[in-house]
């Protein structure tokens, strides 16, 4: 039988920055004049910072030069990593933590694949840092999300084809980039946003060791 395994995202998968993301654009947003709502952030999930940005202004009709635009995503990440330093062991979602263990007690590869360029960061705050073994992140890639290309990298450095691998995501582009890489797709969150996803959880209490064992049948 093929060797299968696992590629994770990040953000709302293995903690949940998306509030901290939110925090982070809603000062900027204020400072710009632009209205900015917990429902546009769900706009952002998963969108590199540059599109992220992009987004943003496009709310508020908003135009800046490339210079400015540079020094306002600086400036977010800078706020961003303030929220992110204070997080600990407690942020990591339910059932994740009991997933992790047994991939590694049963020697089934996996690993990240985020667009974060903060991953280590955020994983070595919540101590899981040294539970992954391959990490592929924003510094990793050129391309965002629905690209493939995150998961392709993650697939090579796993050593696994496309197709045998699980990829576990809760935002839009994620579940596109990973059908795009012929990947079997597992969304946590809500069917009106993951409705395209293989399979689909409520949440990550949902991703149960048993959850795993079929899929891996």
């Amino acid at each position: 039988m093929e060797a299968k395994g696992f590629i994770f995202d990040l953000d709302g998968v293995i903690v949940d920055t998306a509030k901290y993301h939110y925090l982070a654009w809603k000062e900027l947003a204020n400072q710009l004049g632009i209205n900015f709502t917990e429902e546009h952030n769900e706009l952002l999930k998963g969108v590199s910072r540059v599109k992220s940005l992009d987004i943003l202004l496009g709310l508020g009709n908003v135009s800046l030069t490339e210079e400015e635009k540079n020094k306002y995503m600086e400036q977010k990440n800078t706020r961003y990593l303030t929220y992110v330093a204070q997080m600990n062991e407690s942020e990591i979602l339910p059932g994740i933590k009991d997933v992790l263990t047994y991939l590694n007690e049963n020697k089934i590869p996996y690993s990240l694949g985020s667009a974060s360029k903060n991953a280590r960061v955020i994983l070595k705050g919540v101590h899981l840092l040294d539970a992954f073994t391959e990490i592929v992140d924003g510094n990793d890639v050129s391309k965002a999300k629905p690209d493939p290309e995150v998961f392709l990298i993650a697939a090579e450095k796993l050593r696994l084809k496309p197709q045998n691998c699980f990829v576990i995501e809760d935002a839009e582009a994620g579940i596109e980039a990973a059908k795009r890489a012929k990947m079997i797709s597992v969304g946590i969150g809500e069917e009106k946003m993951l409705g395209k996803a293989d399979f689909l959880l409520s949440s990550t209490s949902e991703l149960s060791i048993d959850f795993v064992k079929k899929l891996m049948k």
